[in-house]
């Protein structure tokens, strides 16, 4: 009997067992609690989630298993929501991709987390961020007293936003209550409005870290003497505009303090001394300012410091001695300055043989040579090393050295070395500019990013794209900058390990055959520049494989057949002037709506030009943006190393290099070549357009009316064409118009009147024999003289007086230009300044020619 009931028992519990087991494995399945639920689907409400991250959101299953979610495995609440977007950086692109990001509005009235301690939306696109539920103008971001409760501020600690680049604070009110907030981060938002910055950041009292780089930011309260940031450790407010000294308050915060970061804001004066209150700083960071004066010695003090960041400011003297102190230095960057030559010599008084008693990470130094400082061969931990402004001899052991650090920076300087036997093995390495020689590196496998341009390279491009111990690894290759140097031969055609590039410039060297059909396997390529070389044949069609191209420079070459119809479609500068192209426009261009420059001229390309032009909408809007034509490539803590595209375009009459400005400039360049007819009306209607050159072609009719559409442009060019009938007095209405050239037309009546036109000088309107007015010298009259009146006797002098002073001008020239000739060919940087200053020159030389035939007759 007891054995009966001692085993009913002992099934009787593990029943019980089973059940509370059912229970709580039914907890744990659903475990989200309702209100969490409930506060969730509120936020999403004002979401637009055009990449349906917020697709696993639905009712049936446990909110703590939603994308994002985060709940307390004890209490099965809510604390941490992180939706962040996941970009890269643009890379030869108008602006970072976020279309894929969240955008929309966020409700903080209507997220009531009790618990939530961590929010992070960082990097998206929303566009209003609102408290008060009632009100609903996303301008006015104040905030009321509003006695429903939203993420419980006794319980959020950390906070980023940042990134939301559309997204626009006009108060910061908010911030009172979040009494507990620790990690606050608004970087890229808007805050210019809210001048009470300072005050409402520091309502926080358990605040660390406070980041607001980029936010606009323009009052530091220079003369405020405390600002209560009682834990802050980490403080970042680069890339605002202060203009100021820094300010008192600093001096006053905390001695926990260990990071300051202020760089490119505009600060001035000399360093504080007060900066030693600041016992605990590891990080110091103020580059890119306008800081004057010595480099105080007295930095040697802060013995904790690893990082000093003073690049780019206006520094002058030596470097103190006392920085050889700093144990704990990682990091010391002092270039860009106006220190002495001999400052290295100061510092390190025996620097042959002296040994730090630390380890950088990061240099970056000059000195005067010849001599390599022996003492960097000592550094065993180094991650980036950039040399400036100095001149030493490239010896083996040098080689060896570089070939150990990740990035190496060492360009515009004397460096004389034979690359020929060399393997380059840093994942960066710029070494232009410089006066290397010899033939082409070898590349390792690590190498991504390489620049050797404006050397005194020779040779063929085999050592570098065909060498066979490195065709058998993976290439890892990026960008590849060889232009400017002596480089000879062909193209070659071992681009198949080299699938990984995105840029290739090989311009200005003397390279010469055909652009072999191999590049067609750059599939990743989206910059391509092969100008100023001899290269002929047709443009392989093989390339439109290249299907990520956005720049396309084959300027100055021997190119010849149609132009491609088949580039990318979502191209942004194509650049073929100076070539052998013949045909037509192909309407397959007016498909490129990205497309902003469009360079077509000195070919012998026919027909009418296309009407379908408007269809480039990049043309049409004047929405530049705010993003370079530029390839960025990631470096160590979490910065970036930028690489501009660029272009040499003619404009207002002259070459001008555009780089890191490319992307503002919108152009259309036709000259020289053999177009006929009149100009399609819907070209006017590219109100984007910044610089329109039609001129040596054949092109006929008037001048419409519709160009004083064209509120941007500043640079027209319709000389030497069959243009007749009057001036459009709307010309005379483009404000921003610098340059213009109407000359050698038959362009009648009288120039508009007004400042803009007549603020143009004779050589704007010569050649138009029926042009009258200012600034020409011919008035406008209703009398008409004779055109076979014969000229009087003062005319006669003035001719003979002209034959005279041409004649000796010419005989002058010739004697120059035959002299200049001899040595032209011996000096190529001679060289091609000299075709440059002809190309500038070829307009005024024809126009001087006209002149001497022209200029006195009588009308």
């Amino acid at each position: 009997m007891n054995t009966s009931l001692s085993q009913y028992a002992t099934l009787f519990a593990w029943l019980l067992y089973a059940i509370m087991l059912n229970k709580v494995t039914c907890s744990f399945n659903i475990r989200c609690h309702h209100k969490d639920k409930q506060a969730l689907f509120n936020f999403k409400q004002g979401i637009i989630d055009p990449s349906h991250a917020l697709s696993s959101w639905f009712t049936q299953q446990d909110c703590c298993q939603w994308r994002g979610v985060t709940c307390d495995n004890i209490t099965s609440r809510v604390t941490h929501l992180s939706l962040p977007c996941s970009t890269t950086l643009p890379t030869y692109t108008d602006k970072t991709n976020k279309s894929l990001c969240l955008t929309g509005s966020i409700y903080l009235s209507s997220m009531d987390f009790e618990f939530l301690s961590y929010l992070d939306l960082g990097n998206n696109d929303f566009l209003a961020f609102q408290f008060d539920s009632v009100n609903h103008n996303y301008q006015n971001l104040s905030v009321a007293v509003h006695s429903r409760r939203f993420v419980n501020s006794s319980a959020l600690r950390y906070l980023d936003l940042s990134g939301n680049e559309n997204l626009a604070m006009n108060s910061l009110q908010w911030l009172s209550r979040m009494s507990s907030l620790e990690h606050l981060n608004l970087g890229g938002i808007d805050l210019r409005k809210e001048t009470n910055w300072l005050q409402l950041v520091t309502m926080p009292s358990s605040l660390s870290e406070l980041y607001l780089m980029g936010c606009q930011l323009e009052n530091l309260s220079p003369s405020l003497q405390y600002a209560n940031f009682s834990a802050l450790r980490y403080l970042a407010l680069s890339e605002n505009e202060f203009h100021s000294e820094l300010s008192k308050w600093l001096f006053n915060i905390s001695h926990d303090i260990s990071r300051i970061g202020f760089r490119s804001c505009s600060l001035r004066g000399q360093l504080p001394k007060e900066l030693l209150n600041l016992r605990d700083l590891e990080a110091l960071v103020l580059e890119d300012n306008n800081f004057n004066g010595p480099i105080p010695d007295w930095l040697g003090e802060l013995e904790h410091l690893q990082y000093l960041i003073l690049r780019s400011n206006l520094f002058s003297g030596s470097i103190p001695t006392k920085l050889g102190n700093l144990s704990s230095l990682i990091s010391l960057t002092v270039g860009e300055n106006q220190l002495a030559e001999s400052c290295l010599r100061e510092i390190l008084p025996k620097c042959q043989h002296w040994v730090p008693p630390f380890q950088l990470v990061q240099i970056l130094l000059g000195f005067a040579g010849p001599n390599f400082p022996m003492w960097l061969y000592t550094q065993r931990s180094l991650e980036s090393l950039a040399i400036v402004e100095s001149s030493f001899e490239a010896q083996g052991k040098f080689w060896n050295f570089l070939s150990k650090i990740p990035e190496v920076e060492i360009e515009e300087k004397l460096i004389d070395g034979n690359l020929s036997n060399v393997v380059l093995n840093s994942t960066y390495i710029d070494l232009s500019s410089n006066g290397l020689k010899g033939g082409l590196p070898r590349l390792s496998s690590n190498v991504a990013v390489v620049l050797l341009s404006d050397n005194l390279l020779s040779g063929d491009l085999t050592p570098l794209l065909c060498d066979h111990k490195m065709l058998s690894r993976e290439s890892n290759l990026l960008y590849l900058d060889i232009s400017l140097n002596h480089l000879s031969g062909a193209l070659t055609s071992c681009w198949r390990n080299k699938k990984s590039l995105v840029h290739v410039n090989l311009g200005g060297n003397n390279l010469t055959g055909e652009i072999p059909p191999s590049m067609d396997l750059l599939s990743n390529l989206t910059s391509l520049h092969l100008h100023e070389n001899k290269l002929y044949g047709q443009i392989p069609f093989s390339l439109k494989n290249c299907h990520s191209l956005l720049i396309f420079n084959v300027r100055d070459n021997n190119l010849s057949g149609n132009i491609p119809h088949w580039i990318s479609l979502d191209a942004k500068a194509l650049q073929l002037r100076s070539n052998n192209f013949t045909g037509n426009i192909p309407p397959q261009i007016c498909q490129m709506s990205s497309l902003i420059i469009l360079d077509f001229a000195h070919n012998t390309i026919s027909g009418y030009i296309t009407s379908c032009l408007q269809n480039i909408t990049a043309l049409v809007f004047n929405n530049a943006s705010r993003y370079r034509f530029s390839y960025s490539f990631p470096s160590f803590h979490n910065r970036y190393l930028i690489m501009d595209d660029g272009l040499e375009l003619v404009t207002k009459g002259q070459v001008s290099k555009y780089e890191k400005n490319l992307h503002f400039v919108t152009l259309i360049d036709m000259s020289n070549n053999n177009f006929t007819g009149t100009i399609p009306s819907q070209m006017f209607s590219l109100t984007g357009l910044f610089s329109l050159n039609l001129s040596h072609n054949s092109l006929t009719g008037k001048i419409p009316n519709e160009i004083g559409n064209m509120k941007n442009l500043e640079s027209l060019d319709f000389s030497v064409n069959h243009f007749q009938g009057e001036i459009p007095q709307d010309l005379s209405s483009l404000s921003f118009l610098s340059y213009l050239n109407l000359s050698f037309n038959n362009l009648t009546g009288q120039i508009p009147s007004g400042t803009q036109m007549q603020g143009f000088n004779v050589l704007s309107y010569i050649g138009n024999r029926d042009l009258c007015g200012p600034p020409l010298t011919k008035n406008c009259s209703q009398d008409v003289k004779p055109k076979d009146k014969e000229p009087t006797y003062e005319d006669e002098h003035k001719s003979e007086f002209v034959s005279w002073f041409f004649i000796e001008i010419e005989s002058g020239f010739v004697t120059s230009f035959l002299g200049v000739c001899c040595a032209i060919f011996f000096n190529r940087k001679w060289k091609h300044a000299y075709f440059k200053f002809l190309y500038n020159l070829r307009d005024r030389l024809h126009v001087t020619i006209v002149i001497k035939t022209n200029v006195f007759r009588l009308h």
